[in-house]
């Protein structure tokens, strides 16, 4: 009996439509692809595959005129009768005679820039035309590798063996493919709701697609459009400042209506702008179709080769409306050798266009993905997939969802692990996981000899870190359980330390997590850490400066958090701590040995006899909680996904209390807030803001370990993207502060806008940064930094170098300097 009731709905949908479907090919006999093909005056349509395959759903028999429109070929309106629900209709096209009005070739101004010239001054008119909508999405996208190696730069690649075996001898293959079908409902500027009805990812009938419509959104009606990089749309106000244009051809469509092919053309290379040809119907100047090449390096991409968009408009002469139908974007990239390439496909469908919603149509909540979304019939996929798949598609499924289960069996995933976990004569050295992949557990060594495990400071002389872990997952419910210990021996000192830590987050859902650690551990005053262990080696054992100063911390801690509202997250900690003063044990250097360390002691480097505090002992409570205001988030039905709005800052407020210390002095309270905010000014670069302020109450005898500390740099080495969490001249403890502060990093970051626009420097692919930093605490003269630089500084596509000059001021100009910025070392560490 169920089975009647699960067979009846799709019964009904297949007798209430009827489907077309064919092949096109050019007058050879060579197949088209992406042709689009729509039912006249409906927003009813889809595109041909890579074969030149299509299939196209009408909702009812009968008369029919359908249009098949391709670039640089005719178009064709073909009258056809439904009278069955399947219709094998294959179609040639011819290509297209193209002509130039003489007249229009013998104006004394570029033909090409009048028409771009109407076509802006009518952007906003025609892109209003198209602001508010309901529409039918479909999505598919392909990634692909070819030419992956054994090894790179020596080291074996280890890309698991599942995907493992989706490639070829060659290491070719397709390495992600998935479909989106959903409903979606737009208001220009950024009113957005989608709600996913079917999700398919090859191999994975438990995933969920990222191919949202959100993602796809590229308005050229815009001035800019957003690839990480604001590129510059050929219709832009400002196109004809960074474009020049060539009309290349005319040829009317099917309604009789002129089509001008205009060739756009960079007039810098280095800035962030698309060539290609773009498709302007006259009289409206509304845009017929669009097909633009994106150089990786204009998007500070330098990965990415070539990005290719294309999209195409259908007219409706019932609306009047231009409005797209097909978009796809294709990619190719490649490092070491190794090529990959992507193509995703977008149908828009069955367009409502509305003068008005209602007042709570949008919400937080931007994307939601239906409960079985993951789970549906092939049958619903043929009938609602509007692309065909192509054969290395259709393959690909059937390949990797025949193997899915053997997969995820556990007799599989035994042989996998089994092969893994096989112990090795070096892993009491470099370090040793077990896992055991169908309980989903695992148990990690970290070894003697990792890339962070070995470092050096005075108080230690050189010191090791090793550890174990044991962790629980669960993919679908998010729980995540993790026990770990720390070891850490200081062969100077003669010391060991050890940590243990247990977490435990409890869903996906509002993130609820609780922890609970203690033991010895050695830390820096700045709690921030304001010098990397890697770093402070360096400098300590080649230049002798032992800028790091650490204390020795006994504790018990426990803390627990979650999201409590739409973009609000609280946390609470407690913390009982013993702290001891600690001294230099050695005096060991590599190169640098004709004077000696400085003390530990943060306060008089020059005393060696006093720490800057004594023992004691105090317990705090902290609360935290943190504002993302805008935020948005997406809706699944393994958990809610936070997405931060870059339109609006974010907020953080925090209530520190120290009670109960072995002295009362060392009792205060303290309040604290920051503000982060970058703003992004379109194609003109983008600046960062971080705002911060606090103040003690109660504090005037605290230990030198509460104050609040700043992060200074002596080393002249930035690790950062952003400078904007630090002063790149201030020595790390010298205005240190027990009452209040107030702190202001700001920093312009021009994306190539002023750089590329001047000769020779543009060569250079680069960044000009503009930094200002400011602090003020009582009692003290203001402390100022100002900084000049050049980012993304680098060699062929590795672009990890930062340089800065920076100026600083306390009471009149106090110094300079370079800082070299090595971002790849926030990698090692």
């Amino acid at each position: 009996m169920k089975e009647k009731y699960i067979v009846l709905p799709l019964l009904f949908v297949t007798i209430c439509s009827a489907q077309v479907k064919g092949t096109i090919t050019d007058l050879k006999g060579n197949p088209l692809p992406f042709v689009t093909v729509f039912e006249e005056n409906t927003y009813t349509g889809t595109t041909s595959n890579e074969q030149g395959k299509y299939e196209l759903n009408l909702k009812k028999e009968g008369n029919h005129t359908v249009i098949f429109q391709y670039l640089g070929y005719k178009t064709l309106k073909k009258n056809i009768l439904l009278d069955k629900n399947l219709l094998q209709l294959d179609i040639q096209l011819s290509e297209e005679s193209y002509t130039l009005n003489e007249v229009v070739i013998n104006t004394k101004e570029n033909p090409a820039n009048a028409i771009i010239k109407s076509a802006i001054a009518a952007r906003k008119e025609n892109g209003a035309k198209t602001a508010r909508f309901i529409a039918d999405f479909y999505s598919r996208g392909l990634l692909k590798i070819k030419n992956l190696p054994k090894k790179i730069l020596g080291m074996k690649v280890n890309i698991g063996d599942q995907l493992e075996s989706n490639l070829d001898s060659t290491g070719t293959g397709i390495l992600y493919l998935s479909e989106t079908v959903s409903k979606i409902t737009f208001e220009k500027p950024n009113n957005f709701k989608e709600k996913i009805i079917a999700s398919k990812i090859s191999g994975n009938d438990k995933g969920y697609s990222y191919n949202t419509a959100k993602s796809s959104n590229y308005d050229f009606y815009e001035n800019t459009l957003n690839f990480d990089t604001k590129m510059i749309s050929p219709i832009a106000s400002n196109a004809l400042n960074y474009y020049k244009y060539k009309l290349e051809s005319t040829f009317m469509d099917e309604n009789n209506q002129l089509i001008n092919k205009v060739k756009v053309i960079a007039k810098r290379d280095k800035e962030p702008v698309f060539e290609g040809y773009i498709y302007i119907v006259e009289d409206s100047w509304s845009l017929y179709a669009v097909d633009l090449d994106i150089k990786g390096y204009r998007m500070n991409d330098e990965f990415t080769q070539i990005m290719t968009v294309k999209q195409n408009f259908n007219y409706n002469s019932n609306t009047k409306i231009w409005s797209k139908n097909s978009q796809s974007i294709a990619f190719s990239a490649g490092a070491f050798g190794i090529k990959f390439s992507g193509k995703f496909n977008y149908v828009f469908s069955n367009y409502e266009f509305v003068t008005a919603f209602e007042k709570n149509t949008f919400g937080n909540e931007i994307v939601s993905i239906e409960t079985n979304a993951n789970k549906k019939e092939e049958a619903f996929w043929n009938t609602n997939r509007p692309i065909p798949l192509t054969e290395e598609e259709n393959t690909d499924y059937i390949k990797k969802d025949s193997v899915q289960t053997l997969h995820n069996s556990k007799v599989y995933l035994d042989s996998i692990d089994k092969k893994n976990n096989r112990f090795k004569l070096q892993d009491p050295i470099l370090g040793y996981t077990y896992t055991n992949s169908y309980k989903k557990q695992s148990f990690n060594y970290d070894g003697l000899l990792n890339i962070s495990s070995l470092s050096f400071n005075t108080v230690q002389g050189f010191n090791l870190d090793s550890g174990f872990s044991y962790r629980k997952w669960n993919d679908e419910t998010g729980k995540n359980t993790t026990i770990n210990t720390t070891f850490n021996y200081g062969f100077s000192e003669n010391r060991l330390r050890v940590i243990g830590n247990f977490s435990h987050r409890f869903n996906n859902q509002n993130y609820a997590y609780m922890a609970v650690s203690g033991g010895s551990s050695i830390n820096q005053f700045n709690d921030a850490k304001p010098i990397s262990n890697l770093i402070n080696s360096v400098s300590t054992l080649f230049f002798k400066n032992n800028f790091m100063k650490l204390y020795n911390k006994e504790f018990v801690q426990a803390s627990f958090g979650q999201d409590i509202a739409n973009g609000v997250n609280l946390t609470a900690r407690i913390e009982y701590s013993q702290r001891k003063p600690l001294f230099n044990t050695t005096a060991y250097t590599v190169l640098k040995s004709d004077d000696s360390y400085t003390s530990n002691n943060p306060l008089d480097p020059s005393d060696y006899l006093n720490a800057g505090f004594t023992n004691h002992h105090l317990t705090k409570l902290n609360l935290m909680g943190r504002i993302n205001f805008g935020n948005t988030y997406i809706s699944r039905p393994d958990g809610r996904f936070n997405i931060r709005n870059p339109k609006y800052p974010t907020l953080l407020l925090s209530y520190e209390k120290a009670f109960a210390a072995s002295d009362k002095n060392y009792n205060y309270d303290y309040l604290a807030t920051r503000i982060i905010y970058d703003v992004s000014l379109a194609n003109k670069g983008n600046v960062g803001i971080n705002l911060k302020a606090g103040k003690f109450f109660n504090a005037q005898n605290i230990s030198f370990i509460d104050y609040k500390h700043f992060n200074g740099n002596q080393t002249h080495i930035g690790q950062t993207d952003q400078y904007l969490n630090v002063f790149n001249l201030l020595p790390y403890y010298s205005n240190s502060t027990n009452d209040a502060y107030f702190e202001f990093h700001s920093e312009y970051n021009d994306k190539g806008f002023i750089m590329n626009k001047i000769p020779l420097l543009n060569l250079l692919k680069t960044n000009l940064i503009l930094g200002y930093h400011n602090l003020s605490v009582p009692n003290t003269k203001p402390y100022n930094e100002v900084g000049i630089g050049l980012d993304n500084l680098g060699f062929g596509k590795f672009k990890m170098l930062r340089l800065d000059y920076v100026r600083s001021y306390q009471n009149g100009f106090k110094g300079d300097g370079i800082v070299f910025g090595l971002k790849f070392l926030n990698i090692l560490e």
